[in-house]
């Protein structure tokens, strides 16, 4: 009788195994062809590797059913039978005419609604399948693709919005975001990262494509050698949010305007190397080598010098001008360094525009402009190279179409992600709950003096960036009068520039319908204690989380902990 060997269990495949595994056997980028077969034969044909993963490659992720996390299991929601698309637009740069068929495809396809995002996108939202091929080739025709605006990939290059009209830039970067866009974006060498890449290129002297928090960040600066002035780049590398902020690691270099796309490509190539940042998904962006690596500044430069074969020059100075406490949104009205020009700002509530508004949008830009349009990372529109006579006609014309260039200081600041409307891991609603919030604000703090950045999160993922808001609310649920409601959780004190610093956790949540008034109290606190001239960034700096807690709760009380990421919250995160 022969003896039975037993076999081995079978090893489960880690969810990082699993998408190295997918990203090695298909490049999403050449395969549109059965996002097309799919198309002929209906929802229930898409492949689960494509709704998964590939998709991301085209900009695209599936639509939850409005419940968010909580109305599935294992840290991510039930998907509906539609999907989102972020559509690409390098510096943030739209035409008139881009900017009324993306308006023409919302009214047809996406149920009349459009997000300007933070990462100068537009996001559509209910796409049925054979919708998502329509759109991709109407975007095609008009010169703008999803391609690249989501997945591990190099993702939207940002800049400034008012590039090479700004009469305090150093340069306009944004050719070289257009070039960085072109050559990596979509670039098959680059289809398979260890996770997404995010990079941003400006001039801009108040850094408004926040530098701090992107995985590569170009700035001008000017040096003088032998008398000569030049204008290159300070580099920074290692910026993010999601569940682990991280402010981008300074690198002492001056880099040449002429060696910026190498530069950038040798630090793509070398994040792309990594393969231990492979391991895990929730670990995998380029900020780990500096936060669990041991990597710092000078072996990243040595690691850049060795990729370029040649050694880059020292900075010119040991620390960069930080851009002063201002606003960097460029809302308002802005004069070009063209003469007789300037650029419009409106500010758009949470970034949220219907089809109507963007057609309307592309008509006033014809009309008062040159027919070009920009977006922000604070999720508003610029229209630009306005003649000086007709701002305040154009002014009008958009308070009308509800895009506000003179507004308060809490509808300017307000930003949101996309919440449980629409993403599957998001725990609370935010886009309504934010603009019901600025009303609220508007109401109980009318003429409040000061700028304050009001971010809103569904999660712990911060597709809201609430780690860089004066005042960030973290989605959460909790329990009041025995049912479950939306709630968030507080982080105080974020900033990018002169206060450069995540959020602090001050132990303090509250019911959705609790957080006006608490915010309420935190305010008038700053305005009874502050010092003379003092802003509201500073004020938070210099003041301790217990007092910011009292002030929140009205009492002093203790301090809560933040509740830990869903499981798998950080692998699927639809962040930009």
């Amino acid at each position: 009788m022969s003896e039975v060997v037993p076999t081995a269990a079978a090893v489960k495949e880690t969810k990082a195994q699993k998408s190295e595994r997918l990203k090695l056997a298909k490049n999403p980028w050449e395969a549109w062809d059965e996002v097309r077969e799919f198309a002929k034969q209906g929802r229930d044909a898409v492949l689960p590797e494509w709704t998964g993963l590939y998709f991301k490659w085209w900009g695209v992720y599936t639509q939850g059913d409005g419940l968010g996390v909580t109305g599935g299991a294992n840290g991510e929601g039930k998907a509906s039978e539609y999907f989102m698309m972020r559509i690409g637009m390098p510096n943030g740069m739209l035409t008139s005419h881009q900017a009324r068929v993306i308006g023409e495809l919302t009214q047809k396809h996406a149920r009349n609604l459009a997000d300007i995002t933070t990462r100068q996108n537009i996001q559509l939202h209910w796409l049925s399948i054979s919708s998502l091929v329509e759109v991709v080739d109407a975007l095609t025709e008009i010169g703008l693709s999803p391609k690249g605006a989501c997945g591990d990939v190099v993702r939207n290059v940002t800049g400034c919005p008012i590039a090479g009209l700004d009469s305090h830039e150093l340069l306009d970067a944004s050719p070289l975001a257009a070039e960085i866009a072109h050559l990596l974006t979509a670039n098959p060498e680059f289809y398979n990262l260890p996770r997404k890449f995010k990079i941003t290129a400006s001039g801009c002297p108040v850094w408004c494509s926040f530098p701090e928090i992107n995985d590569v960040a170009l700035t001008a600066i000017k040096r003088t050698v032998n008398g000569i002035d030049e204008v290159g780049y300070t580099l920074r590398v290692g910026g993010g949010l999601s569940t682990e902020p991280h402010m981008a690691v300074r690198i002492p270099a001056f880099i040449p305007q002429d060696k910026a796309i190498e530069v950038v490509t040798a630090i793509v190539r070398i994040f792309k190397e990594q393969t231990d940042l492979r391991e895990n998904r929730t670990r995998a962006r380029i900020k780990y080598l500096f936060m669990r690596h041991g990597w710092t500044a000078e072996s990243m430069l040595e690691a850049i010098e060795a990729k370029l074969g040649y050694k880059l020059d020292p900075s010119p100075v040991s620390e960069d001008i930080i851009p002063a406490d201002v606003y960097r949104d460029h809302v308002g009205i802005t004069p070009q360094k063209q003469p007789g020009l300037s650029a419009v700002g409106a500010a758009v509530l949470n970034g949220r525009l219907s089809g109507e508004q963007l057609i309307k949008l592309a008509d006033l830009a014809d009309k008062y402009g040159d027919g070009h349009l920009r977006a922000t990372i604070g999720q508003n529109i610029l229209l630009v190279n306005i003649p000086n006579a007709q701002t305040a006609n154009l002014v009008v014309e958009l308070n009308t179409l509800g895009l506000h260039v003179d507004t308060s200081a809490f509808w300017r600041g307000a930003v949101a992600c996309t919440g449980t409307e629409f993403c599957k891991l998001a725990i609370a609603e935010t886009k309504g709950f934010n603009k019901w919030l600025v009303s609220e604000l508007e109401e109980r703090l009318p003429g409040f003096d000061q700028q304050v950045r009001l971010h809103v999160t569904g999660c712990t993922n911060s597709c809201g960036q609430h780690w860089i808001a004066d005042i960030g609310l973290e989605g959460k649920k909790l329990k009041k009068d025995g049912k479950l409601v939306d709630a968030f959780y507080f982080c105080v004190g974020g900033s990018v520039g002169k206060y450069a610093a995540p959020a602090r956790q001050i132990g303090y949540r509250a019911a959705a319908e609790d957080c006006p008034e608490a915010i309420e109290r935190l305010l008038r606190g700053y305005l009874t204690l502050r010092q003379p001239g003092e802003d509201l960034r500073s004020y938070f700096h210099r003041t301790d989380d217990d007092t910011l807690r009292a002030q929140l709760a009205g009492t002093i009380i203790d301090p809560v902990e933040r509740d830990p990421s869903p499981v798998g919250a950080s692998r699927h995160a639809p962040a930009e």
